[in-house]
């Protein structure tokens, strides 16, 4: 079991499925309460595999997984998952969409609602509570999305790509206030991008993956610290640290074929 100080530890994990090629191999993290830790690399490195595992969604093939001390599938009910897209049911106003994990965790009415609208507000949405999915921006769709995860005060956040099909403006946007509700609301992240500027700019870790098997390839610690402004993207230290991965990346595209 992992040691009462890390939210998550991977031990020599490695992933196939059934018979198929290996997807991960010989992965080793630990994180601590409170990292933000990002996992970039090329198409196919199994990033996405890795949130599977830790949400429980997957089991690993070799090695160990484990979530606050526990093993992923008791551990579920401590972490949340957003997908890329919102995942909103379109039948369901934003306040239903909001309230629906409470609801089907059983919870009373009235303090469903109250929850679910505390979380709308937080992000912003209090306005637009009674509107359907239709009527909402894919701005405001993530946010719906974010707002119903944070209901249930996760420890840990899984986010796989959430804000890859926004374009740069609102991603931005929304990368200032994810760092905000975790002001707020404290938990710990495991984000998977393909954008470099979006792991600096929201991560203490960046993990570089690399393809054929998936494997760690580089771990780059991100030590600026928080609340990170907009101002933040145009300081020297963050191109540097954007240099330095793009680096790291350069060092895993896979070689193109004659």
């Amino acid at each position: 079991m992992a040691s009462p100080e890390s939210i998550v530890k991977f031990c020599a994990v490695s992933k196939r499925y059934g018979d198929g090629p290996l997807i991960l191999a010989g992965i080793n993290l630990e994180m601590t309460p409170g990292d933000f830790v990002s996992f970039i690399g090329p198409s196919g490195c199994g990033k996405s595999t890795v949130l599977k595992l830790v949400a429980g969604l997957n089991p690993s093939t070799t090695g160990q997984v484990t979530v606050a001390g526990t093993t992923p599938r008791l551990a579920r009910d401590r972490q949340a998952f957003i997908f890329q897209d919102a995942t909103l049911l379109p039948w369901l106003t934003t306040q239903h969409n909001v309230e629906l994990p409470l609801k089907l965790r059983g919870d009373p009415v009235a303090e469903r609602v109250t929850k679910a609208r505390a979380m709308l507000a937080l992000v912003g949405l209090d306005k637009v509570s009674s509107y359907y999915p239709r009527q909402l921006s894919g701005g405001m769709k993530m946010r719906a999305s974010l707002a119903r995860a944070l209901t249930l005060a996760p420890q840990l956040l899984l986010l796989d790509e959430p804000f890859g099909a926004l374009d740069e403006m609102t991603r931005f946007r929304l990368n200032e206030e994810l760092l905000a509700l975790r002001a707020k609301s404290p938990f710990s992240a495991l984000f998977v991008t393909h954008s470099v500027a979006e792991a600096v700019f929201l991560s203490n870790r960046i993990v570089v993956m690399a393809a054929n098997p998936g494997r760690m390839h580089a771990e780059v610690r991100v030590e600026f610290p928080y609340p990170r402004l907009p101002g933040f993207r145009e300081t020297l230290g963050f191109q540097a640290k954007v240099n330095e991965v793009t680096y790291l990346l350069h060092q895993v595209e896979e070689p193109v074929r004659p």
